[in-house]
């Protein structure tokens, strides 16, 4: 049985990014909506490993401003902002029962600056935080998962990986971790929780 769970953050305890922040991204940007997403994707891996800065990554989406850039910066972390309250209630209450908690995700630094300001309260429940923009990896690339298990001091059997993607679920699979794919908050999830703290 897994020793320590090992959340998503994006999807599974945060809600994916809002419609109404994607038009106000859009908006802000001034460009072709199928052309600013295209864009936006393509530059994103890097932004979140921390290759680049956000204002490197906003200006190879089109060459922005440096006002603009700040807006968009801002409108961004604005749209990923919501967190999904009844998850960040099973972690409090799976942390009280004992469980050992880390948390791997793709995020960029500014995005992750906000998390750690507004959301100090569920985040000081996981032992290892593991944000994309700080280790230089992102899943679904196999040496993410491999760094949260050295730094758990684990073998990836000992790890339940919770992650609402198919393809990071997958990668995280062909590691060795245990993987849950997340669809919401239902009594299989709460039942696998609830095993490990009852152990």
């Amino acid at each position: 049985m897994p020793d320590v769970i090992l959340f998503d953050l994006f999807g599974v305890i945060a809600r994916h990014q809002s419609q109404a922040g994607r038009d106000t991204l859009v908006e802000i940007a001034g460009l072709p909506e199928a052309d600013f997403w295209q864009s936006y994707w393509h530059q994103r891996v890097a932004y979140d490993t921390g290759h680049v800065t956000g204002a490197e990554c906003w200006r190879r989406v089109a060459g922005f401003t440096e006002e603009r850039i700040a807006a968009l910066i801002e409108a961004d972390i604005a749209s990923w902002s919501e967190v999904d309250e009844e998850m960040v209630g099973l972690v409090e209450r799976t942390a009280a029962a004992g469980v050992r908690l880390a948390l791997l995700s793709n995020i960029p630094e500014e995005l992750a600056a906000h998390y750690e300001r507004h959301h100090r309260r569920w985040l000081r429940h996981f032992e290892l935080v593991a944000f994309s923009c700080r280790i230089g990896l992102a899943k679904p690339d196999p040496a993410a998962y491999r760094w949260c298990c050295r730094e758990l001091g684990l073998a990836p059997d000992q790890l339940l990986f919770v992650d609402d993607r198919d393809e990071n679920i997958a990668a995280a699979q062909r590691v060795g971790l245990h993987t849950h794919l997340f669809v919401g908050l239902g009594l299989d999830l709460v039942q696998r929780v609830g095993d490990l703290g009852t152990r």
